[in-house]
């Protein structure tokens, strides 16, 4: 039996006994698991240290490093955010619906556990504690592969994570972990139909297209972010400027950072540059189309190509891009983005209206920037990951998400005639 078979087969079982756990005892395994990443993190440092250091020496791009990258600060985070999660309601046998019917059944539908998830990341161990801290509180038990650059990072974390659990009472192979960082593993996960009730992969466009491709168990595509702000002509271009600062700049290498910028014909003239300036001195290259680049408002810049508008960067870059008005926005974004997260400034409340209702992605804003696509900021809590299908979940999916629902008739012998 393969090493992956073996770990569905133990979290199938740990499954069917976390079902018949409590609420309570599900929150104490959290309190538990977030007390020992703090207690155990110089062993979980030392561990991140290495892959730190290895990424260095391959010319990881600093945005990603710092993805990688755990400290004492980031660890009492991961720490806080499971502690978090204890207190948020329990949505596991919340009802649904309920009514009586004719023939006299009593008929509800109510909420219950997934079951197995699997996920599939990179380099961000955070998302090792996050997916296995919403796994234990929804009842799930979780099988985790990360990726090559966070291997020693992953290893340590999960092992502290399931001794803490397993300590507080849950059963042996609520939360595992997949050693190899080998190709062949991850697609032996994918085929394991009957074994694994959905599978989530969570990182860059190549990972999540083979998962969707080639996987033979239910998918939750969570999805690259190609995020746009559009500056309309009625912007405040003040709070533009802000805005389109932070969202690209407050932390390059995520999924909700901004990677493209649109800006009204009608504004661009006086508009654009001091956006411009801003962002070079936070370090970032412009690709600018004809018309930006005219402008001559800064020296980094660079002619933009037809890739550059789907880029996603996850550096200190970003596509600029003067727009005719709204419909070319709308249009273009539509085209390029990745269902994500899209912004519009403006002071034009139709305009506003239109963008939202347009603009297809799981998070529209109307002044205000695109980080805010987050489980935390949100207020979910912790996230596994922000989907961009439209089915099941959509948007940063917190506990609900990793729930679906079940019908439970209570009769008294009725029979169908």
């Amino acid at each position: 039996m393969s090493e992956v078979v073996d770990l569905a087969l133990r979290a199938r079982q740990a499954a069917m006994s976390l079902a018949n756990t409590s609420s309570d005892q599900r929150n104490r395994a959290l309190l538990a698991m977030a007390h020992a990443l703090v207690a155990k993190q110089d062993e979980i440092l030392a561990a991140n240290s290495a892959d730190v250091q290895a990424a260095r020496e391959k010319g990881v791009a600093p945005s990603l490093i710092d993805r990688l990258e755990l400290n004492p600060v980031r660890v009492k985070a991961i720490s806080e955010a499971l502690k978090s999660l204890s207190t948020l309601p329990d949505p596991i046998g919340e009802v649904v619906s309920g009514s009586r019917l004719a023939n006299g059944i009593w008929l509800q539908q109510i909420r219950v556990p997934l079951g197995v998830v699997a996920m599939i990341y990179e380099a961000r161990p955070n998302v090792t504690a996050d997916a296995a801290g919403l796994c234990i509180k929804t009842g799930n038990a979780v099988i985790l592969r990360g990726g090559s650059m966070a291997a020693n990072s992953n290893v340590a974390m999960a092992r502290v994570l399931s001794n803490a659990a397993v300590g507080a009472g849950l059963p042996e192979g609520s939360i595992q972990l997949v050693i190899s960082t080998d190709r062949a593993v991850a697609e032996e996960l994918m085929g394991l139909h009957g074994l694994i009730d959905v599978l989530i992969p969570r990182g860059g466009a190549g990972l999540i297209k083979n998962v969707v491709e080639n996987a033979r168990v239910p998918v939750i595509e969570t999805g690259t972010g190609n995020c746009h702000i559009y500056i309309h002509k009625d912007a405040d271009v003040v709070m533009g400027r802000r805005i389109v600062v932070n969202a690209k700049c407050q932390r390059p290498g995520v999924c909700n950072a901004a990677e493209s910028l649109l800006v009204d014909e009608a504004i661009y003239e006086t508009a654009l540059p001091p956006i411009l300036r801003a962002l070079e001195e936070e370090g970032v290259t412009v690709y600018g189309d004809e018309k930006t680049r005219s402008l001559g408002a800064i020296m980094r810049i660079q002619p933009a190509t037809e890739a550059d508008w789907e880029t996603e960067y996850l550096d200190l870059k970003i596509a600029c891009k003067v727009v005719s008005g709204l419909d070319e926005a709308i249009a273009h974004i539509n085209k390029y983005g990745t269902r994500h997260s899209e912004a519009i400034i403006t002071g034009d409340y139709s305009a506003a209206v239109r963008f939202m209702n347009e603009v297809d992605a799981a998070a529209v804003y109307v002044n205000a920037s695109t980080r805010f696509t987050d489980g935390g900021e949100f207020g979910l809590g912790a996230e596994i990951g922000i989907s961009t299908q439209k089915l099941h979940a959509r948007g940063p999916m917190g506990l609900v998400a990793l729930t679906t629902t079940k019908y439970v008739a209570m009769g008294s012998g009725q029979i169908r005639e």
